[in-house]
């Protein structure tokens, strides 16, 4: 997935880069033009790996035409907000004392599907978003305007190995349940009242064979129409509202 299709949030120029990476603030990625190894250039590839920001090495003229040729061999793309971290998603649900309630997007690429997921997943109580890394949407602000605000409120964390991540919160007693239009299970048949990671796969492809490995359970919306998929919001509303259901079922 290419991010310099857009300007959202893109800060260019060595110094204010720097300054950037200084400042703490969330970064979706950091480009630096091909060939450029000098000092200040070598100290902002080191900060941003220190911080486990992506580095991509990219042609000078896309730099050029991204920035009208002033960004010294540097440019940023910084979140639209801080992210957070899965201890500060799995501490919210605890803090609230309730079984955690999480969304895995494995490799989304929209960002419209990604704010929309974001704005029903306020309004269900999702305890937090997970997004890899790499080859996802970060949050920008397409995804902030769709969300219509929810983004301020839904904690995001990003990931480095979706498949490790899944494991350790599996072990934390969490049922990690994926969408997929090829399961035998309804999604109203699964127990989906517990601690749960709903997993939404990327536009088209779903999820990838490693984190569907990694699921406990599979699940799909059943389709009698001529269209045979749901985009990733819409499913994705559906199945956060059957959760939702079912955990307040579970209370009453």
């Amino acid at each position: 997935m290419n991010n310099m299709t857009s300007t959202d949030n893109l800060i260019f120029g060595r110094n204010a880069v720097m300054e950037l990476l200084k400042s703490g603030r969330s970064v979706n990625k950091i480009f630096i033009a091909e060939g450029s190894r000098d000092g200040s250039i070598q100290k902002i590839f080191s900060l941003a790996k220190t911080a486990g920001i992506v580095v991509e090495f990219t042609k000078r003229d896309k730099l050029d035409k991204l920035c009208g040729g002033r960004h010294q061999g540097v440019a940023a793309m910084a979140a639209a907000i801080n992210y957070s971290t899965v201890e500060e998603i799995l501490n919210l649900a605890a803090n609230q004392n309730e079984l955690p309630f999480i969304i895995l997007l494995d490799e989304l690429e929209d960002p419209q599907n990604f704010g929309a997921i974001l704005r029903t997943a306020e309004a269900v109580g999702v305890h937090g978003v997970i997004i890899p890394k790499r080859r996802s949407v970060q949050l920008n602000a397409t995804v902030f305007k769709t969300s219509a605000g929810a983004a301020e409120y839904v904690k995001v964390a990003q990931v480095t190995n979706v498949a490790q991540t899944l494991k350790q919160l599996r072990e934390l007693g969490l049922k990690i349940v994926g969408a997929d239009m090829g399961a035998e299970l309804e999604f109203w048949q699964a127990d989906l009242s517990g601690g749960v990671v709903l997993i939404i796969g990327s536009e088209g492809k779903g999820m990838r064979r490693l984190t569907r490995e990694n699921c406990d359970e599979l699940i799909k919306i059943p389709m009698v129409g001529k269209i045979n998929s749901l985009n990733a919001s819409a499913a994705g509303a559906v199945l956060m509202y059957e959760i939702f259901s079912q955990r307040r079922k579970t209370l009453q």
